[in-house]
């Protein structure tokens, strides 16, 4: 499924590419996955139904994690995605020991529907599940064909020590492996795509074990606009809220 023969022939490039991009560290794959598998796996794509509960700081946006279990081209995207190749592929790129979670906690199909956002926020940073997996790794595989740069939806980077920007288109098997730390905020704009089209993505994460904890455990931070004074009240309460809610009933994202 993934183009591994790709991956190896070019290690060298796409290790330079991540490390040395800016604002932080984040590489683009086109043609990640072999063309014919990929567009059977488009061809399969089921309908998801399950809202994200990001109310206030996102928009329209379904996701589902067991995406193993929706076919069998499915299945071998996942195992790709989980195997010794890659492993070692990111390992050699970042420099660093990482390993993507099996069981795509937040990951998996994610789709952006009529007038999706998703405002800026920096990711959790250690596993709900496993209190010493840190976060390391977002990777973000498009899945929209036929994508104009009109269509909206690009992936948003701004490094907010310093405040520097970039967008990233998001066309069909377009695999972006992007860095996350404390200051690594990312999100998408207001879609604007064709009816019936969606802005689709498979999302799974890479994690590093960490022997001491190097941070205060988080989750999701977000950081509306400046204009958006009800917003910014909100996402300053948001953490402690959302640990409460998880002790009294539990992560609806492991649910999920």
């Amino acid at each position: 499924m993934i183009d591994f023969e790709k991956l190896e022939l070019n290690k060298e490039a796409y290790r330079l590419d991540y490390l040395l991009a800016k604002p932080f560290s984040y590489l683009v794959i086109d043609q990640f996955c072999m063309e014919d598998k990929i567009n059977q796996l488009y061809d399969e794509m089921p309908d998801i139904t399950t809202k994200s509960r990001d109310y206030v700081f996102a928009a329209n946006k379904f996701e589902k994690s067991k995406i193993k279990t929706i076919s069998p081209i499915f299945e071998q995207l996942y195992l790709d995605l989980l195997s010794d190749k890659f492993k070692d592929f990111l390992c050699y790129i970042t420099n660093e020991d990482v390993f993507v979670d099996e069981s795509f906690h937040g990951g998996g199909i994610h789709q952006g529907k009529k007038d999706s956002f998703l405002d800026m926020h920096l990711d959790f940073n250690y596993h709900p599940l496993h209190a010493n997996w840190y976060r390391n790794l977002n990777l973000l595989l498009y899945l929209n064909k036929d994508w104009k740069p009109e269509d909206g939806g690009h992936l948003k980077i701004e490094d907010l020590r310093s405040g520097e920007k970039k967008e990233i288109g998001i066309p069909f098997n377009r695999m972006v492996i992007q860095k996350t730390r404390k200051y690594t905020l990312h999100g998408y704009g207001k879609i604007n795509f064709p009816e019936g089209k969606f802005r689709t993505s498979i999302a799974s994460y890479a994690y590093t074990k960490h022997k001491n904890l190097i941070e205060k455990p988080r989750t999701t931070d977000w950081h509306p606009g400046d204009n958006e004074p009800l917003k910014k009240f909100l996402a300053s309460i948001y953490d402690p809220a959302v640990k409460i809610k998880n002790k009294l009933f539990g992560s609806s994202t492991a649910k999920n």
